[in-house]
């Protein structure tokens, strides 16, 4: 049992040692570096690393020899991250309600509409439309912009097509739309008023995983005459819960780079 806990932890060693910054900043290690960075034998590594290839959770570099890791590490991570992302964002949602007397929502991407996964609403009757399982569109929707915070315009003309007539204050055309979209990168979170409907407002932040990737929203919303003055103090507590369920989910501190149409 020895040898093979002592296995074990050389492998998670490893695994852990190439997915660091310095790792990612090279595009892989070689054997040598590994086996300084992580203070094993070269013998040692080599072994552990062909084990550890086997299984697809690292691979090798054809052209420099360099390990990395392995789609199969990915593929885990990603399973793995699901459950994290529900589990992170119902206290979320709890602690949102609870500091705003709003509803909040937990959203994901669904081609052209947002789908709601979570939702958690204040006691009190006057509350604002949403339910698991309902789509909006994302185009004038706070959750939909904090959602395609990453795109450029041929991205966004790719994902949306032709804007249909929504809210009273919807963006007029993709132009006004990208425009919305910088602002929700400056500032961190979105702002919808009366976009999707009138009376109803909202704000969203992205939450992005361990690639750094968007891959839900949180946001709160409510009637205009309630929640309207607190928007800015709203939308700094939903970017502060949004940061927090991605730091969960191993998002890097780093931005990622804008979305393109052809990266679609």
């Amino acid at each position: 049992m020895a040898n093979r806990g002592t296995s074990l932890n050389r492998g998670l060693e490893i695994l852990t040692t190439l997915g660091s910054d310095e790792a990612a900043a090279e595009g892989g290690l070689g054997v040598t570096q590994i086996a300084a960075l992580t203070g094993h034998e070269k013998s040692q590594v080599s072994r552990t690393l062909a084990v550890l290839s086997d299984h697809g959770l690292v691979e090798r570099s054809p052209a420099d020899r360099r390990y990395r890791l392995g789609w199969t590490c990915f593929a885990l991570a990603a399973r793995a991250g699901e459950p994290r992302l529900i589990e992170e964002a119902r206290g979320a949602l709890g602690r949102l309600v609870d500091a705003t007397d709003e509803a909040a929502h937990l959203s994901a991407l669904q081609g052209a509409e947002v789908l709601t996964l979570l939702t958690h609403s204040p006691s009190h009757a006057i509350v604002a439309r949403s339910w698991v399982g309902r789509t909006i569109p994302a185009w004038c929707t706070s959750s939909g912009r904090a959602l395609l915070v990453d795109h450029d315009r041929d991205a966004l003309l790719k994902c949306l097509g032709p804007l249909t007539p929504q809210g009273p204050n919807a963006p007029a055309d993709v132009a006004e739309l990208l425009q919305r979209v910088h602002r929700t990168r400056q500032v961190g979170y979105a702002v919808a008023d009366e976009e999707s409907e009138s009376g109803l407002v909202a704000v969203a932040a992205p939450i992005r995983d361990f690639t750094g990737r968007v891959v839900a929203a949180i946001n709160v919303s409510g009637p205009k005459f309630r929640l309207g003055s607190r928007l800015p103090h709203t939308g700094e507590l939903v970017r502060a819960a949004a940061g927090r369920i991605s730091a969960a989910l191993g998002a890097p501190a780093t931005a990622p780079p804008i979305v393109s149409a052809v990266g679609e």
